[in-house]
Parts: structure tokens; sequence; C-alpha cells
């Protein structure tokens, strides 16, 4: 569905893009995720053809965006972040006019608006005035009109942004269903959000991709190098016990109520998983869970954005590249 090469986009003074390269699949649900300048707006832009690139390539549904914008423009539908809304208007004419512009057959206009309405719960101020809505109406009226023409391919740029809890999970519900037919690109800083909607996630920082493939292999990544040992109740010198095992340099011990659990870090970056193990069965300890120790999304995306990290570090050229990509 989407296939971006080498894209680097130049303003005067600075680069916003830096040689990026990608592929989304049709089907997916897309997390794009960057901290503030990193590039996620320039990239949304590109890809709807607002703007076009310095050099490198983009196409959607096999169209170049910029030598056939308007192939690109009919297939995609946009949220952007600031939401322009026409507030004179009411909320089903403003949703007419919208398909009128993405040329929808007149014969289709009125489902198509209908639909629109009925997926984003907005039936029962379709005859409001646009300017009298609340933030989370006016929301959920750009996620209608972004959606209204029924494209192959939405992109969705802080979609929940105002929204009450309510709100949020029918919106999400909403991507979800998009992204069993649809193509979903969803920017957000809710990291949360990623994780319960998100196949993948892409993670961009000052212009270059980080990290790019599912949620699991962005965590196998993310690993402390540490194992988790949860115990069931709290056996006497458990801890000194695992701090004497081959290749431990140290063990950190944290109660929960009743039971225990165990941080035990490696020396040497070693795996010290089977030796924790063997020594649990030998003592006859009651484990609840053993493991390595991950970080969580927002843990992760902090380490992979942080140039000065160790995860940032050991990704280094893969990073560049796109990991999974």
């Amino acid at each position: 569905m989407i296939e971006v090469r080498n894209l680097t986009k130049v303003y005067p003074g600075a680069v916003a893009l830096d040689d990026i390269s990608f592929s989304v699949a049709k089907g997916e649900i897309v997390g794009f995720l960057g901290p503030n300048g990193a590039g996620k707006s320039t990239t949304m832009r590109i890809l709807t053809g607002f703007i076009p690139p310095t050099t490198g390539s983009a196409t959607v549904a096999g169209f170049d965006v910029v030598r056939q914008s308007l192939e690109v423009r009919r297939r995609v539908g946009y949220l952007p972040e600031n939401n322009p809304l026409y507030p004179e208007m009411r909320v089903e004419e403003y949703l007419e006019f919208r398909a009128t512009l993405h040329q929808l057959p007149r014969s289709r206009r009125a489902a198509a608006v209908d639909s629109a309405l009925e997926r984003c719960s907005l039936g029962d101020v379709r005859e409001r005035i646009v300017g009298h809505l609340s933030k989370g109406y006016r929301q959920r009226l750009g996620l209608a009109e972004a959606i209204v023409h029924d494209p192959e391919l939405v992109i969705l740029d802080e979609p929940t942004i105002g929204l009450d809890p309510i709100q949020v999970r029918h919106v999400r519900e909403v991507i979800r269903e998009l992204g069993r037919e649809r193509t979903v690109i969803l920017s957000t800083h809710i990291l949360s959000e990623v994780e319960k909607m998100c196949s993948r996630v892409l993670i961009i920082n000052r212009g270059r991709l980080v990290a790019s493939g599912p949620l699991e292999d962005i965590h196998k990544f993310t690993t402390t190098g540490r194992t988790r040992l949860d115990l069931r109740g709290a056996p006497s010198g458990a801890r000194e016990a695992l701090g004497k095992l081959p290749g431990v340099a140290n063990v950190v011990e944290v109660s929960r109520g009743n039971d225990r659990t165990f941080f035990v870090e490696p020396r040497d970056g070693s795996d010290v998983r089977s030796e924790v193990f063997r020594r649990a069965v030998e003592a006859k300890w009651e484990v609840l869970e053993m493991g390595p120790e991950r970080v969580s999304l927002e843990d992760a995306f902090v380490e992979l954005t942080d140039r000065s990290g160790p995860v940032a570090d050991a990704l280094g050229a893969a990073g560049e590249k796109g990991v999974g990509a």
C-alpha cells in the first residue's frame, strides 16, 4: 500500500527528513511515533500530497505522490492534528461538502454521509452548527470527514486528542474496524493507544527512522538484560542464593505483599536464565513467573529517541535502515 524510499525533505536551514525508507502493507494499523519536531507531520503531508519531497520517492496504492497526486488524494483520508473545520456550516452539510470535494458521485453521497455519521456517533448532532460543537464532537467530525469517501488509506494525527474515555474507546473501535479492510497510519503521543490498536510501529527521531517493525520486535531491542523472577512467599536466603550463581553481578529484591520479585543482573551481558531456573527448582521455590525483564513501549520510545541511550546505540545502523522494514 505504501512504499517510501530514501525520502528527504529539506527546509531552509533545516533537514526535516533524512533519507528514510519503509513500507506498509494493506490492512495494517501502524503506529507512527516520534517526539515533537521529529518529522512525523512532514512525512504525513508528503504521503497525502500536501507538500513534495526534496529527494526520494513515495507511492500510495502504486501511485506516485508527486506525479500522480490527484490519484493519491482520492485514496487517502487525512485527519490533521489541528483538524480544520468550517465553523459556520452544519455537521451534515459539512460532510456533504467534503464528499463533493472528494468527487463522490451524487448517487452515493447521501449514503456515504450517513455511514460516516453513524460510524463516528454523530447522528444526534447532524443538524448542529459546527462552531457550536464541543471539542470531542469536532474531533469526531474530523474523523468522519477523513473516512466519508471510503479511502484505502487513512492517516490520523492525534485522533483521540480532547476526547473523554468513552469517546476514546469508541474511536478505538472505529480505527480497528477501518484496519480490517484499509491501511491506517496512527500518529499519537498516547502510547497506550498504540499498544492497544497497532500491529507495527515506526519510530522517527530527528528526521531519521530509528526503529520499524512489529511491537514484539521493538520490545526485543528494549530488554534490560536482567532476568525477572517472581516467587510465591518470601523464601529464606533466596537473594543470597541467586547472587552466588555463575555470571550474576547483582540481585535486586522487591516486596509485593507476601511475595517477592528478584531482578537478577548478569555480568558481561550473559544469559543467566537457565541458572536461575535450575536454582529455583533445586530449592523448590514456588515460581509465579520468570523471564527477561522488558521495558514498556513508553520506556522503549524514550530510549530509542535518545541518541545517547544504550538501545539507540545498539540499534545503530539497523535503525537507520528500519528494523524489520
